[in-house]
């Protein structure tokens, strides 16, 4: 990857505490960004800036609890940026889980809880920071907001119902936030995610008792069900992959790139 020179540039980066949050967060820090991240789970989060702190003594970083549900979580993390790094020029919004529901066995209250949950894990940090951004992009500068979404929005799977109906509401509120805030130049984009290595998948790994019994490694399980699942690069997505995308388009590699998304699902994609 080019390597940029991100000093004095601040980026905030929800659900930062793992995975793909975790790993965006690395790559500002090693190119000198300072950076906001936050998580609702506390010890998770505490844990992860420590790993960040020991790989980069020097770093700018900032790690709050904050559930981006919730507006005062949202807005306090919003001034607790403010007032530590004064700016905000790049916004990641990663939070949100798949949920595996047929439209059979969905109810009402999990519809909400989904459509809460996609919706409002983007509107609720966009508004808390987007003066911040606006003033960025007044200065001529580089300001953006880059959102993590799944390939179900333009792929649905039956499995996954409210989600991928949720995902595609997502894909059209980037789209409409991307012509919104382009005449005050905030770029909006989205990566489109497939499979990606995480803490839940590990789990089901470590929870598969003929995987266990059989020594079946990670490496085997894993290319085992990218098979199944007809993944043409034949295993799952890294963190750090689906992170180097949000750091192309968060930052000026990609400053004539706005309303657009990046395909990372390892060729699962089969729209033209």
């Amino acid at each position: 990857m080019i390597q940029l020179d991100l000093r004095g540039q601040v980026a905030v980066v929800t659900g930062g505490s793992s995975g793909i949050g975790l790993a965006t967060a690395e790559l500002f820090l090693q190119a000198g960004a300072s950076v906001a991240i936050c998580g609702r789970d506390s010890d998770r989060l505490a844990r992860a800036e420590r790993e960040l702190r020991e790989r980069h003594p020097q770093a700018q970083l900032l790690a709050a609890r904050c559930d981006v549900l919730d507006a005062n979580d949202v807005a306090a993390f919003a001034s607790a940026v403010e007032q530590r790094f004064g700016r905000a020029d790049m916004l990641v919004n990663n939070a949100g889980q798949g949920r595996v529901s047929t439209f059979a066995d969905t109810t009402d209250e999990a519809w909400r809880e989904e459509l809460d949950l996609k919706y409002f894990s983007i509107i609720r940090p966009t508004r808390a920071f987007l003066p911040m951004l606006k003033s960025t992009a007044k200065q001529g500068k580089n300001a953006s907001i880059v959102c993590v979404n799944s390939l179900l929005a333009l792929q649905p799977e039956p499995h996954m119902v409210a989600t991928s109906s949720a995902r595609a509401g997502v894909l059209s509120l980037i789209k409409s936030l991307a012509v919104e805030l382009a005449p005050e130049h905030i770029r909006v984009n989205s990566i489109l995610i497939g499979i990606v290595e995480s803490g839940q998948w590990r789990r089901r790994y470590d929870n598969d008792a003929a995987a266990q019994a059989a020594g079946q490694s990670w490496q085997d399980w894993t290319g085992e069900l990218a098979r199944k699942k007809h993944i043409p690069l034949g295993r799952f997505g890294l963190p750090e992959e689906a992170a180097q995308a949000l750091f192309y388009l968060a930052t000026s590699l990609s400053s004539y790139t706005t309303g657009s998304h990046i395909d990372v699902s390892g060729g699962v994609a089969r729209h033209v």
